[in-house]
């Protein structure tokens, strides 16, 4: 078991690169129920503003929760609140590169706000967002 961490720097920062496969997609549309066409339908996605299918903004968000609960802040990080801004489109295919990156710490209550982004292949930003959570191990006092 990974031990908690007790403290963060300021400008500290973690990233997470994934492919967003078709496969990514069925299984998110299966997993949330979410199978609107332009994520599903080739025919359909390409008469819309798109111009093709994309990825669920919810599919890539989860890669900042893997983020921050795996390596920044990491293990007995707790959500307490996240704000995303959907800058644009993640296609099938796209690889895609999460980062969080530490703004404050508050050792007092054992909790840490970071700049969230998630930036595609090309470099550009395809979320942003400010994240919010707080050490489990401060719960228990």
């Amino acid at each position: 078991m990974m031990k908690e961490r007790t403290s963060f720097i300021i400008g500290e920062e973690a990233t997470l690169t994934k492919l967003v496969s078709d496969d990514d997609i069925k299984s998110f549309a299966r997993i949330s129920g979410d199978d609107n066409p332009v994520h599903m339908n080739d025919d359909y996605a390409k008469g819309t503003m798109f111009g093709g299918r994309i990825a669920h903004g919810m599919l890539v968000a989860g890669l900042i929760s893997a983020v921050l609960g795996t390596m920044l802040p990491g293990p007995g990080a707790i959500y307490m609140s996240q704000q995303l801004r959907f800058l644009a489109p993640v296609r099938p295919g796209d690889q895609v590169t999460a980062s969080a990156k530490v703004t404050e710490w508050d050792a007092v209550k054992g909790r840490v706000t970071l700049s969230t982004e998630v930036k595609n292949q090309k470099g550009v930003a395809v979320i942003s967002g400010e994240a919010r959570l707080v050490m489990s191990s401060y719960l228990k006092k």
